[in-house]
């Protein structure tokens, strides 16, 4: 298994609405990273076509419906063109429209990798006005990859759902990938000081590195931040630290740039909480008993 990766976590702004312009932009990206050397290339949630939702339109009429592909699909297809050609791993936001059933429509990111689509991560938690054209996903992703294990999540589902991440850690991996459209407060997004906070903090106590790729500037009506980074723990103190990017809302974070590092992922080995994974006070059974008894007689029984 290796440790060395090379990693570019852009940040990127579609134009809402205009999927063949976006993925245009993205293989130039794509194109020029690979070239460079990366070997992971992460896009934002809804990279493909904008996030914001339109508002007042039938449900078939809205843009994300109107908009959504098949995974493989059209996208996937010119995507892993590339990632076959460069042998290289691409993450990116996309309206997934389900192959068997057609009438749902997933936000989704998409993996494709040395060897074409790899699979699709669905969001499986939608806030805002997600829930007006999407439907929820039910199962984390992971994929296998010469790095190792690596998990995928979605925005929302990363920053408030702790569980998602230290899933994935549990199950091996030592990065995360984090596709994401967080706006400022503002203008209706979730803001920089929940994202901040979230990735630092599944960084540290899940020991593990995360990427994360942001939409910058105006969409329709919200404005995303940019922020792109690449996080992950170090072997003295602060123990977490930005290798590339910065935190959202700092000065230049909204700006077209990425976030490019070469990290050595043995470095989790080295942090004072890679015991845990080991360790009897870490016990996922007594914490299943727990939430099978929230579902059955908490404030989530039906």
């Amino acid at each position: 298994m290796k440790d060395i990766i090379t990693i570019a976590a852009v940040n990127f702004d579609p134009v809402w609405g205009d999927s063949e312009d976006n993925l245009k932009r993205m293989l130039e990206h794509i194109e020029a990273q690979a070239k460079q050397g990366c070997d992971l290339i992460v896009f934002p949630e809804t990279a493909l076509t904008g996030y914001d939702d339109e508002t007042g339109k039938l449900l078939e009429e809205k843009m994300h419906r109107r908009l959504a592909q098949t995974v493989p699909g059209p996208s996937t297809d010119a995507v892993c063109e590339l990632t076959k050609k460069y042998g290289i791993y691409v993450v990116y936001g996309l309206a997934e429209r389900d192959a068997q059933d057609t009438s749902k429509v997933y936000n989704a990111a998409a993996v494709c990798g040395p060897d074409g689509v790899i699979g699709c991560c669905r969001k499986i938690h939608l806030p805002f006005a997600e829930q007006n054209w999407a439907v929820r996903g039910d199962t984390p992703m992971l994929f296998d990859s010469p790095w190792g294990t690596i998990g995928v999540g979605i925005c929302y589902d990363t920053y408030a759902y702790p569980e998602i991440t230290r899933y994935a850690r549990a199950m091996g991996a030592r990065l995360f990938i984090n596709c994401t459209a967080i706006g400022t407060s503002e203008s209706g997004g979730a803001g920089g000081y929940t994202g901040n906070c979230s990735l630092e903090y599944h960084a540290h106590t899940n020991d593990m590195f995360i990427v994360s790729s942001n939409m910058y500037g105006k969409d329709v009506t919200t404005y995303f931040m940019g922020g792109s980074s690449i996080i992950g723990p170090g072997s003295k103190p602060p123990h977490i630290f930005y290798y590339a990017g910065t935190p959202f809302e700092e000065e230049g974070a909204d700006e077209g740039t990425i976030a490019k590092a070469t990290i050595d992922l043995s470095i989790v080995k080295k942090s004072f909480l890679n015991g845990i994974w080991e360790n009897p006070d870490w016990r996922p059974d007594l914490y299943a008993r727990w939430f099978d008894k929230v579902t059955e007689t908490g404030f989530l029984k039906k």
